[in-house]
């Protein structure tokens, strides 16, 4: 069986780690991105409720949309069509970290899981970008000269 142009891709885009990246879960991004929608299902649990078709639904899909856009992107076949999907995770990042600001605002989640679960985000933020500007960085074409 012959190597898929999906494999190549995938194969370049760890060329600097220590594995190949096979599949959606062994990028970093997505790892820091399940965590934080683990911690959201976590606190989540305990909202009061009357928020649980409101705020508790809102944070948990936002959560819920970082990981599965990393996933879509991921397994589409060009970078011009993973990215897209980058951009959409990223924005649920900041989506969730707005939502986690209402829900301490309105006390249903105390400052130190704000804090953790901010950070997170904002880390998940972080490995997404530099994700996206690795996969722009080959997709891009090389100066020969």
């Amino acid at each position: 069986m012959g190597t898929t142009k999906l494999e190549i891709r995938n194969s370049k885009l760890a060329s600097d780690q220590r594995k190949p990246l096979k599949d959606f879960t062994d990028l970093n991004a997505w790892k820091l991105a399940r965590e934080l929608r683990k911690k959201v299902y976590e606190v989540t649990r305990k909202s009061p409720s009357d928020e649980k078709h409101v705020l508790t639904s809102q944070v948990r899909r936002a959560a819920l949309s970082v990981t599965a856009n990393i996933a879509e992107g991921f397994g589409r076949f060009s970078y011009q069509e993973n990215m897209p999907f980058c951009r959409l995770a990223s924005g649920s990042a900041f989506e969730v970290r707005d939502h986690l600001t209402t829900a301490l605002d309105a006390g249903y989640l105390n400052q130190q899981d704000w804090r953790e679960m901010d950070a997170l985000a904002q880390r998940a933020i972080q490995v997404l970008n530099g994700y996206i500007r690795s996969t722009r960085a080959l997709q891009k074409p090389k100066d020969t000269s």
